[in-house]
């Protein structure tokens, strides 16, 4: 594929076979489309990228799906692969180039892009690998469209989404991170499979770094609308803390897990984006613990982008939920904070 040449199918024939395919019916005029159109741009076809893009496509997401990256052949045979599978998908015009002028107008841009994690490596050690991929991909998306969010996926997010900010120069509720949105998908997989209930009945967060130093809202997890810990005190039933611990230290340590065991992570966070994705461009208005711009939310002084509830919308972020936080949690979210803003303050954006 040569840059520049945008490819949405086998070629151009040069001729109008929609005009010449259908008759028209007399006395019916041309229909006003029954829903606005939507254009979605993901960056980085890789393992997660691609499952973002799937995912998106099976949930019927956009009327129009945009595929970029830098290796022209795996992204024209990823494209292709896609557009072969039209009969079975809701119908979507599907696009892919090296050029980011194919991306112009999109309404959400996501970024996937990036170094893979190493087993064994953390989040956090990712970022300057990252941060001159980004330095050629932010200004790019920007300039075709300056009215998107952009949602960042690659690790580590809650650094690579301040990044972002800073360099598209966008307002911080247009640019989000998919933050511990998938942490608190495995802890609540967690405690539904450890109190024998569906997962969809347990209201639990995950907040702070996408990573080591996430914060467990333990005070506030409930059941089916009751309050466990509350519950367990109530009717005096004893619970050991370091099962929570345990709890806790298995869902940070599932990405590991998995890349370990199979070299990276890619439907789980495919599904993830896909949620927001949803919440944003149908303005659902749902909440979800995504990385949001945190200063000026329980004590956190400095610019520094980590996950809280917030709800999200075709605005992007719409509002931060006030949540409860014990002592604990508090001084648990402030040592995650520093330990991101640590990384930051040792970049040059």
């Amino acid at each position: 594929m040569e840059k520049g040449k945008r490819t949405t199918s086998y070629g151009d024939l040069g001729i109008d076979i929609a005009g010449s395919f259908f008759k028209s019916i007399e006395g019916v005029g041309p229909l006003s489309p029954s829903t606005r159109n939507t254009k979605v741009t993901v960056v980085g076809v890789g393992n997660v990228g691609m499952a973002v893009a799937q995912t998106i496509l099976t949930q019927e997401l956009t009327n129009e799906l945009v595929l970029i990256d830098v290796q022209a052949e795996k992204l024209r045979g990823e494209m292709l692969d896609l557009q072969h599978a039209a009969a079975f998908l809701p119908r979507t015009k599907i696009m892919a180039d090296t050029d980011y002028a194919v991306s112009a107008g999109s309404d959400l841009c996501i970024i996937t892009a990036g170094a893979r994690q190493r087993d064994g490596e953390s989040r956090l050690a990712l970022v300057e690998r990252n941060l001159h991929l980004f330095k050629s991909i932010v200004p790019q998306v920007v300039k075709y469209s300056p009215n998107a969010i952009l949602l960042v996926v690659s690790n580590p997010v809650d650094v690579l989404t301040y990044i972002t900010w800073k360099l598209s120069g966008f307002p911080a509720n247009r640019v989000i991170g998919s933050g511990t949105n998938l942490d608190t998908s495995r802890f609540q997989f967690m405690i539904a499979d450890h109190l024998d209930v569906n997962a969809q009945d347990v209201q639990a967060y995950m907040i702070g770094e996408h990573g080591d130093s996430s914060v467990a809202l333990w005070s506030s997890i409930s059941v089916g609308g009751m309050p466990v810990l509350s519950f367990l005190d109530k009717n005096q039933i004893p619970y050991e803390k370091h099962h929570l611990e345990a709890i806790h230290h298995t869902v940070v340590n599932s990405a590991y897990e998995v890349i370990k065991l199979k070299g990276y992570t890619s439907w789980a966070i495919g599904y993830s984006a896909a949620n927001l994705a949803k919440s944003l461009l149908r303005n659902q208005r749902r909440i979800h613990p995504v990385s949001v711009l945190a200063k000026g939310f329980h004590g956190i002084e400095e610019e520094v982008f980590l996950s809280l509830p917030a709800q999200l919308g075709r605005g992007g972020v719409l509002g931060v939920v006030n949540i409860h936080l014990t002592e604990e949690e508090s001084q648990s979210l402030m040592k995650s904070a520093r330990a991101i803003l640590d990384v930051q303050q040792r970049l040059t954006i």
